[in-house]
C-alpha cells in the first residue's frame, strides 16, 4: 500500500513539473529589438491597462493611476536581456493604488523578454511576470 500511495506521489510531482514547465520562457536566445516599440499590459485590471514604452535606451508609460519613467534600461536583444531599474513616477493618490505598485514592482525585477508576434513577455529569470500587446 506504501508503494503505491509513494508512486502516485511521484507522478503527481512529475505531473505538476511538467505544467510548471509550461509557464517558463520558451527562448533564452536572440530577441526582436524592442527599442522604439509602445505595448499595453494584456491584462484590464480593475478597469485599468498600463503601458510600456520603449525608446532610446528609456522607458516610460501609464502605471494605471500615475506616470512612471526610467533611464537605466539594460536591453540586449541578442540574448533578450532586458531590465529597468530606479523607476520613477509621479505621485497622484487614486483608487486601486496596489494594481500600480504591484505592476511597477514586476517591472523592476524583470530581466529578460521574449517576443512572439505582436505580444511581449517579460521574466524574471524563467518566470513570467508581465504579458503586453503591441500599441
Amino acid at each position: 500500500m506504501k508503494n503505491i500511495i509513494l508512486a502516485f506521489c511521484g507522478i503527481f510531482l512529475l505531473a505538476s513539473c511538467s505544467s510548471i514547465n509550461g509557464l517558463k520562457s520558451k527562448s533564452s536566445t536572440s530577441q526582436a529589438s524592442i527599442n522604439d516599440s509602445s505595448w499595453k499590459l494584456a491584462e484590464t485590471i480593475n478597469d485599468i491597462t498600463p503601458t510600456l514604452l520603449i525608446k532610446a535606451g528609456n522607458v516610460t508609460g501609464n502605471a494605471g493611476c500615475n506616470n512612471y519613467f526610467s533611464n537605466e534600461v539594460n536591453l540586449d536583444p541578442t540574448v533578450g536581456n532586458f531590465s529597468v531599474k530606479n523607476i520613477g513616477s509621479t505621485r497622484k493618490m487614486c483608487q486601486h493604488m496596489e494594481v500600480e505598485t504591484n505592476y511597477l514592482k514586476l517591472l523592476s525585477e524583470t530581466t529578460k523578454y521574449v517576443v512572439k508576434d505582436n505580444v511581449l513577455e517579460l521574466y524574471k529569470g524563467d518566470l513570467l511576470l508581465l504579458r503586453f500587446n503591441k500599441m
